[in-house]
């Protein structure tokens, strides 16, 4: 990569970008009260020197407040997968707030039934209950994992995604043993007193961890995403369930970003057998919503468990969680929306995708590599594709990312601004693959020269 070349082209992009936003960059210099001028400090992960300000959105569509139109393959880094105010969400919303009134009472409602009930059928997991975000889910699986075993640690893989949870900011040092995250802010311990840490792909490494005999769950995605998507090796996924067995472990599967496999996530493209399954962002149509699912036979431990306080010490700590805006918009999106037409639909939309950045790159000489789930694309520079989540992270190229980032977006073109993924949702079109195709194309041109 000739860097010089690089620089004055994120140069120029970056001005660009500067030139084409001025309501978004003078919004952003008056956000004096806000921590880190921005509603929540991961906003400021954008190529550019400030983010674009959101005026309205639908359906694959974001509008700024410059005026400026956006193709999103963004979605809100899974949280739109939807596609941004669907209607059915939309209408469903309406009429819990606005004509039936409450939004919250803590009171159940019918639809939460439904819902458990249609998460069973995809997912397989017996019982269901609701918290408003997937890191929740995933403390309360934690605390259930702990409770029924008797054992204190937990095992997460090297570079996972798991929201904020204490537990999973882990990941593998030099030598192969456990080590904080770096830059992980304010942990209450040592990550090595709460969790264990095998890289993805490595069962030997996962048996080593395990024979210890003293981690309560594998919480794991099926396969790695916000580090980059990095995918199971033939074998791998039935020699995790194989070794959490032996040893006595429970398997949680997050199932967050790997729902976009297909409607049952990648537990049921897979036919996988979790013990605990946890799932937020997507399944509320945009509306705050998370779940957590158990198999019968652990939720049959667990109740008949008199000495554990499941009401008063639940763990969530929320009485929003299982409210009942957020439960009608989950079956809203759910029943209409992101349905199994939905995804044969957008998984065919990714293969597109996949296929004409794998053009781009081919056409180029690149040595990077593409990699999709589902609806879901991205593209890494390195090849062949990363095997585990440490070899992802050494992969990444901030400057890099950053021109692509602000060459697309100054073209009409949204990415997870994390890393270079690329989200189908029901509304995304043919033209709008093939517009990324094009510009992408063009980016590549002028990058090599």
């Amino acid at each position: 990569m000739d860097r010089t070349r690089l620089h004055a082209l994120l140069a120029r992009e970056s001005a660009e970008a500067e030139r084409r936003n001025p309501r978004s960059r003078a919004a952003y210099a008056r956000a004096d009260h806000l921590f880190g001028r921005v509603p929540m400090t991961w906003m400021n992960k954008t190529a550019g020197g400030f983010p674009r300000y959101l005026a309205g959105a639908r359906g694959a569509r974001v509008t700024d407040i410059d005026g400026h139109e956006y193709v999103d393959f963004c979605l809100g880094d899974t949280g739109a997968m939807a596609g941004h105010s669907p209607e059915p969400v939309a209408q469903a919303v309406r009429r819990r707030y606005s004509e039936l009134g409450g939004a919250t009472a803590m009171l159940p409602t019918e639809d939460a039934e439904w819902v458990g009930a249609e998460l069973t059928r995809r997912f397989g997991l017996a019982r269901w209950s609701f918290s408003l975000t997937a890191t929740d889910a995933n403390r309360w699986a934690i605390r259930l994992a702990r409770a029924v075993t008797g054992r204190p640690k937990i095992l997460v893989n090297s570079y996972c995604y798991h929201g904020s949870v204490d537990e999973s900011l882990i990941v593998t040092g030099p030598d192969g043993t456990g080590t904080a995250r770096p830059g992980n802010i304010g942990a209450p311990c040592d990550v090595t007193r709460t969790s264990r840490v095998a890289e993805f792909n490595d069962l030997a490494g996962l048996e080593r961890e395990l024979a210890h005999g003293d981690v309560a769950a594998v919480l794991m995605e099926p396969a790695l995403t916000n580090i980059g998507i990095v995918l199971p090796e033939p074998g791998y996924l039935a020699g995790v369930r194989e070794l959490t067995r032996r040893y006595g472990t429970l398997l949680v599967n997050d199932e967050t970003h790997t729902f976009s496999a297909g409607p049952g996530g990648c537990t049921a493209a897979w036919d996988l057998e979790p013990d605990l399954l946890t799932i937020g962002k997507a399944i509320g149509g945009g509306i705050p919503a998370g779940a957590y699912g158990l198999s019968a036979g652990l939720a049959d431990r667990l109740l008949s468990r008199t000495d554990l306080d499941l009401v008063d010490m639940g763990g969530v700590g929320g009485t929003l969680a299982g409210n009942a805006l957020s439960v009608a918009a989950t079956r809203a999106t759910l029943e209409h929306v992101l349905t199994d037409e939905a995804f044969a639909r957008m998984g065919r939309l990714a293969e597109r995708f996949e296929a004409g950045v794998r053009a781009g790159v081919e056409a180029h000489g690149l040595p990077w590599s593409v990699s999709r789930l589902g609806a879901r694309t991205e593209y890494r520079f390195t090849s062949p594709a990363p095997r585990t989540g440490t070899e992802s992270a050494a992969a990444a190229d901030p400057e890099l990312e950053d021109f692509l980032h602000l060459y697309l977006a100054n073209r009409g073109i949204l990415l997870t601004p994390f890393h270079n993924m690329a989200l189908m949702c029901p509304d995304t079109t043919e033209r709008d693959v093939d517009t990324h195709t094009e510009v992408f194309a063009a980016a590549l041109t002028e990058l090599t020269g």
